[in-house]
Parts: C-alpha cells; sequence; structure tokens
C-alpha cells in the first residue's frame, strides 16, 4: 500500500524543497501575527528553516527512507530540533494547502526558468537573423518552390513565434501566481488566517479569494503550465523539422559542425543531424501532455482527489526536458554554418516568376494579364528570372524590423514582474 499511494512523492517532492520552506517561513510569520506562535517560537522556526533551505541549496537535503513526503520531511527536521515549537507550524493549514502553495511557487519558478531561457534563443535567433538578412533563401509552400526568402527572414520567423510563446507562458505564470495558502483542505478554517498577508510575503500577485476555488486550481495550474509548454515545443519542433531538411544533401542550405552529427555503423560519407532529430522528438512528446493532464482530471467532482498527485509525474520532468531543449536549441542555431549564394543555381530561376510579374504590373500592365504572360514565358523558355529583389515593405527580405520584434519581445518579458517576486522572497529570507 505504501508503495502504491506513495508512488514518485520522495523521488519529486525534492523539488518543492525549497518552497516548501518558504511556505513555511510565510505560514509561521502569519501564525505569529495572529498570536498562534510567540516571537520566541517564530525566531526559533525562521532559524531552523533556513537552516534546511541551506540544506536544500547545498544539495545535502534527503527525503527519508519511511518519510511520505517533503512537508513531512520538513516538519520532521522542525521537530527534532525545537520540540513542540515544531508541532505547531501546521496550524491553520492542511496538507492540501500546503502542497498547492508548493506547487504554485514552484511551477511560477519554473516557469520564469522557461521564459529566461526562451529569451536566449531569441536572442540567438535575432542575432543570426541580422547576421543573414542578405543571405537568400528558397521559400517553399506545399514542399514546391514559391518565392525567394533569406536565412534572415527564416531565423526572424522563428524569433517572432517565441514572443506568442511568451504570451502563452505568461498566462500560465500568472494563474500560478496566484495563492492557495489558508485553503486549507479547500473549506478554510475558523483561525483568524490573515491571507494577504501570505500573499505579500510570498510575492503573488493576489490570492485564490474563494477557498473551494483554491482547491479547485490544481490541476488546472498545471494544464496550463503544459500547454504553454506545449505551443514552445510546437515552435521548437518545426525549427528541428527545418534543420533537418535543410541539412539533407537534396536541400543543402546549412551546414552542422561534427558535434551535432553522427556517423553511420557502413555508411561513411553519413553525417545524420541525430540532435535535430533527438530535438524534435522530445519536443513532439511535450505536446501530448496537456492531454494527459485533461484525462487525468476528467470526471473528478470539486475538492481534493489523491488522482491529483499523479500530475507531478507529469509536471516535473516536462520541465526539465523543455528547459535541456531550449539549451540545446540555442547551441545548434548559434554553431550551424549558413550556404551563401544558394539562389544562383538555375534550378532556382521560378522563384523569380513573380518579382516579373510585378515587374510588370509596374510598368502598367494590369496583374491578370501580367501573371499570363509570364506563364507563357515559362512555358515558351524564353523567361529570364529577375533576380535583383526589391522588397522593402514591413517584415520582409529587406526590411526584417528586427527592432520592432525585439521591442515586443521586451514588452512581454516586462508584464512577468519577476524582480517583484525575486524581492519579496529575498526579504522573506532574510527577515
Amino acid at each position: 500500500m505504501e508503495r502504491f499511494t506513495v508512488g514518485r512523492d520522495r523521488e519529486l517532492d525534492v523539488y518543492l524543497a525549497e518552497f516548501d520552506v518558504l511556505g513555511n517561513l510565510a505560514h509561521a510569520t502569519m501564525l505569529e501575527t495572529i498570536g498562534l506562535l510567540t516571537a520566541e517560537d517564530l525566531a526559533a522556526l525562521r532559524a531552523e528553516l533556513k537552516v534546511i533551505y541551506a540544506q536544500i541549496q547545498e544539495g545535502t537535503f534527503v527525503i527519508e527512507e519511511g518519510v511520505e513526503d517533503v512537508h513531512s520531511q520538513v516538519e520532521l527536521l522542525l521537530t527534532r530540533k525545537l520540540g513542540d515549537v515544531g508541532k505547531k507550524i501546521h496550524s491553520g493549514r492542511s496538507r492540501n494547502d500546503q502542497v498547492l502553495v508548493d506547487l504554485k511557487l514552484y511551477t511560477r519558478d519554473r516557469l520564469w526558468q522557461v521564459v529566461r531561457a526562451t529569451q536566449h534563443l531569441f536572442e540567438v535567433l535575432s542575432r543570426r537573423s541580422e547576421q543573414h538578412k542578405d543571405d537568400l533563401l528558397p521559400g517553399y509552400t506545399h514542399l514546391q518552390i514559391a518565392m525567394p526568402s533569406s536565412f534572415g527572414l527564416w531565423f526572424g520567423a522563428y524569433a517572432e513565434a517565441l514572443i506568442d510563446d511568451v504570451v502563452q507562458l505568461q498566462a500560465a505564470y500568472r494563474l500560478a501566481n496566484r495563492n492557495p495558502l489558508g485553503s486549507g483542505a479547500g473549506y478554510g478554517s475558523s483561525f483568524p488566517l490573515n491571507r494577504t498577508l501570505t500573499t505579500e510575503l510570498l510575492g503573488f500577485e493576489g490570492m485564490h479569494h474563494n477557498v473551494v476555488y483554491a482547491q479547485m486550481s490544481r490541476g488546472r495550474t498545471e494544464q496550463a503550465a503544459l500547454t504553454a509548454l506545449a505551443s514552445l515545443a510546437a515552435t521548437v519542433s518545426r525549427l528541428a523539422m527545418d534543420v533537418c531538411l535543410y541539412n539533407s544533401q537534396n536541400f543543402g542550405f546549412i551546414v552542422l559542425p561534427d558535434d551535432l552529427t553522427t556517423g553511420s555503423s557502413i555508411m561513411p560519407h553519413k553525417k545524420n543531424p541525430d540532435v535535430a532529430e533527438l530535438l524534435r522528438a522530445k519536443t513532439n512528446r511535450l505536446k501530448a501532455l496537456p492531454m494527459e493532464v485533461t484525462l487525468v482530471l476528467s470526471n473528478l467532482p470539486s475538492g481534493y482527489h489523491r488522482d491529483m498527485q499523479l500530475l507531478k509525474e507529469i509536471l516535473m520532468p516536462a520541465f526539465d526536458e523543455v528547459l535541456d531543449c531550449l539549451d540545446i536549441a540555442a547551441f545548434m542555431l548559434e554553431h550551424m554554418q549558413v550556404k551563401p549564394n544558394l539562389l544562383d543555381e538555375a534550378k532556382y530561376d521560378l522563384l523569380f516568376s513573380v518579382e516579373r510579374v510585378n515587374a510588370l504590373v509596374m510598368q502598367g500592365v494590369p496583374f491578370r494579364d501580367a501573371y499570363r504572360q509570364v506563364g507563357k514565358e515559362i512555358g515558351e523558355g524564353t523567361y529570364a528570372p529577375p533576380r535583383a529583389l526589391q522588397h522593402t515593405h514591413e517584415g520582409s527580405i529587406g526590411n526584417l524590423q528586427t527592432t520592432e520584434i525585439t521591442a515586443r519581445m521586451q514588452a512581454e518579458l516586462a508584464r512577468f514582474g519577476f524582480d517583484q517576486v525575486e524581492k519579496a522572497l529575498q526579504n522573506l529570507l532574510e527577515a
């Protein structure tokens, strides 16, 4: 029974340890203000909680065999050191709101880590976009050559895609950034708890006001976070697929360094893009996780249910995976080489057919007539590709709008307000 019900909690709860200490510090501070702890009790608890926090930061904190979870371990350590004072800290609290505040703090923190890693990938893409804005690239629709593109456009497109992913991360962050502490098992407490105080101490944007809904947010927070990660994963997956395609000999648009490829056991010429392929597979797998949460939560009525314990097994590894993928994607993009002068080859002549049509239109020929004329030239073999491009409008080959895209990203990043969170948590630890 213990093996079945505890599951992976001892392993996964180590992720929550630092946040459990932060929640304990805020809760103990609040208990002192309503008379459930003395000033001496609070001083002793603060001192010991900071010792535990230091152990966590050093990597020496462990959940002992026979201890169910991180909450029990922290309380056990407090009780061993402080006796009855350690036992008082659970007043006005349930395991339900304790684990929920830990998960909110954990999710908020990990989302911010993902945002920072996304920002780094964005900066790499933007830098390479500007670096290769004059290196042309075939553009495709239906996997048929369509119109001229450029590496500047290609890198820049994924940079701007990441802004929309950051917007979704921001929505998930705001759902995680609300305080459930004080909701107890979902029905509040007869103690005169000061939930506004713990909200401020932990740097939350606000609280979940209704104590029943505070518990109902369990699962919803995880689902929102994983939906945002899935959106980000979809962007990186598509980028990885482009890299696999562009690296192949039939395309030959980019060159990956040896460190990012592997050979074949029998074909000495092979340089396989295994890093990009694994990146594609790992991010594709992340896209399935919101549905896993949906299925765990299916048909659950209001209130807490043990089913929700399994959500940690979905959520926590996902953050590790996406951070790893963002890191390797940035490394890959920084070190790949692009091939110049690709469109000089005759096989790309037809990419410039629209340029020919537009040139005729500028001379006064109606568009439909110009379209038919160029089609006739192609059919008769008299078409001559006009390779000089005149793209000047916003977001085109000749006007990438990198500055505007960067400004938009900076505006979205500023909306998170993590500086205030960091300041609140620092104050809590230094009090």
